[in-house]
């Protein structure tokens, strides 16, 4: 019997968890009598501290083919999503966020594309973004230009994680264990082919997002930084220019004194130079750094996630 492993990161999703496992259930139901399979709900509760693990513990005492891990602490949504994937056994494997934002009724259609044979992969995309604030909308198309040019990967606009991928892929995803992982550019990076299935935008039935703007700058710099070198180029170009703009100047200043006689003078404007200056370095210093950051963070070798508890797993492991 064909099995499917629905894997659910989950981090404080209490409002929202009942909701979404009635609607996931009915789902499922359905799927496991039209087309006979075996579905296996594995909720990865990443250190949530609302009472989201005492409900998740609940379900999988009412049913068998519901199964859970545990971390120690939020180690974050990346690691959640790499540990469920990490023991997810069927045949095919789909993820899925607890927010209902992802209508778990695309799960059919995503199976039937795979099934068929003539994709890898289906996965959600959202067409518009209704909702949401304007200005976050706007970075957000704008990150997606940026990324696409930069790493040369075709990340779509309005991608989700929501996917439902072979076991071809997957066991392909699991090769990639680096500990700075954004999902987004590693699904297109393996390669295999990908149906796209579009919805329309929709709000959480629950709860408050995990995501501030702060916090989806800094991930979308973490996926520049994960796929492309590129800040590094702009930051060697943007020396020499500061080297021949230097050279100019200093060219300018001894044919003025030359020519005119004119006193060497403008100390406002010096200061306001060396200002620039400074800031720029500091600025490319710090992209610099940022990637240093990020390979001491590989060659630490610390595992992704720590397990607290789990149930209903083959096999054990926590990194």
């Amino acid at each position: 019997m064909i099995k499917l492993t629905i894997v659910i990161p989950c981090f404080n999703e209490k409002d929202v968890l009942p909701a979404f496992y009635e609607r996931l259930c009915s789902v499922t139901n359905k799927l496991v009598k039209q087309y006979e399979m075996a579905i296996e709900l594995l909720f990865v509760d990443d250190g949530s501290s609302d009472g989201t693990l005492e409900i998740i513990e609940q379900y999988s005492k009412e049913a068998s083919d519901i199964s859970y891990l545990s971390f120690s602490r939020n180690f974050g949504k990346e690691a959640a999503i790499y540990a469920g994937l990490e023991h997810a056994q069927g045949e095919y494997v789909a993820l899925l966020d607890a927010d209902l934002q992802d209508p778990p009724e695309l799960l059919e259609q995503m199976y039937k594309e795979v099934e068929s044979g003539m994709f890898d992969c289906a996965a959600a995309r959202r067409t518009d973004r209704e909702g949401e604030p304007l200005i976050r909308s706007f970075f957000a198309r704008c990150f997606y230009r940026i990324i696409r040019k930069m790493s040369g990967l075709e990340i779509v606009d309005g991608a989700r994680d929501f996917r439902l991928m072979n076991k071809k892929m997957h066991r392909a995803i699991l090769l990639l264990d680096e500990k700075n992982r954004f999902s987004k550019g590693l699904f297109p990076w393996v390669g295999f082919t990908t149906k796209w299935i579009e919805y329309e935008n929709t709000e959480r039935a629950g709860g408050q997002t995990k995501w501030s703007f702060i916090k989806l700058l800094f991930y979308a710099f973490d996926g520049i930084v994960a796929f492309s070198s590129a800040p590094l180029t702009i930051v060697s170009l943007a020396g020499i220019l500061f080297m021949i703009l230097s050279a100019i100047l200093v060219l300018f200043i001894i044919a003025k004194k030359l020519i005119w006689g004119d006193p060497v003078a403008g100390w406002p404007s010096l200061a306001c130079i060396i200002f620039f200056t400074s800031g720029a370095q500091c600025f490319f210093t710090g992209i610099l750094g940022y990637y240093i950051s990020k390979i001491y963070a590989e060659i630490k070798r610390r595992p992704h996630y720590i397990l607290k508890d789990k149930k209903h797993l083959k096999h054990d492991s926590n990194t």
